[in-house]
């Protein structure tokens, strides 16, 4: 007799479970090493944000954004990369699995692909990073002038899931890639890492280029910087609407849909180690 589906779902999910859960615990019972990692990870996010704060101290004012008005940015931006990075960083291990054959053991489990490979491996250091981006974002709502209400929360909350869903389609986009480049790593890196960067940003400072690529076809420009704009009643770079930045879960779809199509690509390119 066949399995019902939602038995199926949930046997499926509950493997899942249990090899995250096994990981986590690996890393955890090395507590100096895992200490340590966390607080590197945190240290590098310090530092970032210490590049932001020396830019926006030098000056009054950058892009039409102050310190304490881009720290709601930066935080957001970097707190949506980080939950990113910590579901679907490790995408980034693709090109090493294709040298080495792993991939094609992947392909023999009754799983789906994607899913095997975010859960091939557990950072749990990266949650240090989420931690400097939830204080940057949370230091700005404090300091800058809201107009507290439902929409306002509501913004706030649809901008840091769309950022999410945009930063993992990056990585999702980036692996699909890598069945053709192999070891071309760095040219994703430059639209996954350097995406983050430019997030972190405000657009009109941007050149026109970047803000094709990062605005449009990359549309990390609705991770936070849009939407913080719609918060902060800002006009948007060369004078688009100020309400934009409602307009993320559209930009996510685009992400995600972008995603979609460069993952079966390079599935459908994909014909194996040759080992």
């Amino acid at each position: 007799m066949a399995e019902p589906e939602e038995q199926r779902r949930v046997r499926v999910l509950r493997a899942y479970r249990a090899v995250l859960a096994s990981r986590a615990r690996s890393q955890a019972s090395h507590r100096a090493s895992f200490r340590m990692d966390l607080v590197g990870a945190v240290l590098v996010g310090l530092i970032e944000f210490t590049e932001i704060w020396v830019l926006y101290s030098a000056t009054d004012q950058i892009g039409g954004f102050t310190l304490a008005q881009i720290m709601l940015v930066f935080g957001l931006s970097d707190l949506a990369f980080s939950l990113a990075d910590l579901v679907a960083g490790h995408c980034d291990n693709l090109p090493v699995y294709v040298r080495a054959g792993t991939l094609d053991v992947f392909f023999l489990r009754p799983q789906p692909l994607l899913a095997q490979l975010m859960t091939s491996d557990l950072s749990l250091r990266r949650i240090g990073r989420c931690l400097v981006g939830a204080t940057s974002l949370t230091v700005g709502l404090v300091l800058n002038d809201i107009d507290w209400s439902v929409g306002t929360v509501g913004l706030l909350l649809l901008a840091l899931v769309c950022g999410f869903v945009i930063f993992t389609a990056q990585f999702v986009t980036a692996a699909g890639l890598q069945f053709f480049l192999i070891n071309g790593s760095e040219m994703t890196n430059a639209f996954v890492y350097g995406g983050r960067y430019a997030a972190t940003q405000p657009a009109v400072v941007w050149p026109r280029a970047l803000l094709v690529v990062f605005g449009v076809i990359f549309p990390v420009a609705f991770a936070a910087y849009l939407p913080v704009s719609t918060l902060l009643d800002m006009p948007g770079p060369l004078g688009l609407p100020t309400w934009l930045g409602w307009c993320a879960p559209v930009a996510a779809l685009w992400a995600v849909t972008v995603a979609g199509l460069c993952w079966r690509w390079g599935l459908r390119h994909y014909r194996g180690a040759g080992g």
